[in-house]
């Protein structure tokens, strides 16, 4: 007969259970002695490790935001290209990324927004303000720089998380379905094209795309002439 598990595996495999569950039926739609079966424990054990199911729920979002740490990090790299062109395609790959990958995270955080809201917010806002707020001081050396459009950076990365969010495949990652690679490439590629329409001031950042009306950019070969 083998020893019973230690506590820290007994509270993994309740963290993990009460993730799935909370995921899938939401915070009243679950009970701790679905949870405690999903764990494979009884539901005292279950209050012996936390006291209230409310602990629960904040335990499993905090370790399901774990994964986010990984994006701060890559985050950092990509600012460091600092030309849009290069970074806004990056920054769309990872927001894309996360919606399809990471289901039981966003499934979590639509959960606590919902159904939780009075902490939710601050809760949310711990774990994504450093990476917000990389991004959003990205955007302000850009504007500054007139790399691109002189537009509000709070309300663009606001924008550009609520377009990613509002994804038509979206519904199929909420359902358990995620969408294939091939999906995500395609979404990354349609919104960059998007983002970078909407934020480069086209003449002045992409000369190559039309040589502007007023003032002509003449080349090396034709100055020279």
């Amino acid at each position: 007969m083998g020893s019973p598990p230690k506590t820290s595996e007994r509270t993994d495999r309740i963290i993990q259970a009460a993730a799935q569950l909370f995921a899938r039926q939401g915070y009243h739609g679950t009970s701790t002695r679905e949870i405690a079966r999903l764990a494979d424990i009884s539901e005292n054990t279950l209050f012996r490790h936390f006291e209230r199911k409310e602990d629960i729920f904040w335990t499993a979002l905090d370790t399901s935001f774990s994964g986010l740490r990984v994006r701060k990090d890559l985050l950092a790299g990509i600012i460091a290209f600092e030309a849009p062109e290069i970074v806004l395609p990056q920054i769309l790959s990872l927001l894309i990324e996360t919606v399809t990958f990471k289901p039981q995270l966003l499934c979590l955080i639509a959960v606590a927004l919902i159904e939780l809201r009075w902490k939710a917010e601050s809760v949310c806002h711990q774990h994504l303000s450093p990476i917000v707020s990389a991004f959003t001081s990205y955007l302000t050396r850009c504007v500054e720089s007139q790399r691109i459009r002189n537009l509000d950076p709070h309300m663009i990365t606001s924008a550009m998380a609520m377009t990613v969010m509002v994804h038509p495949e979206l519904s199929r990652v909420f359902s358990g379905t995620p969408p294939p690679h091939s999906d995500s490439r395609d979404a990354i590629r349609a919104y960059t094209k998007f983002w970078l329409e909407v934020l480069i001031p086209q003449p002045a950042l992409r000369p190559w795309d039309a040589t502007p009306a007023v003032a002509k950019i003449e080349s090396p070969s034709e100055a020279a002439e």
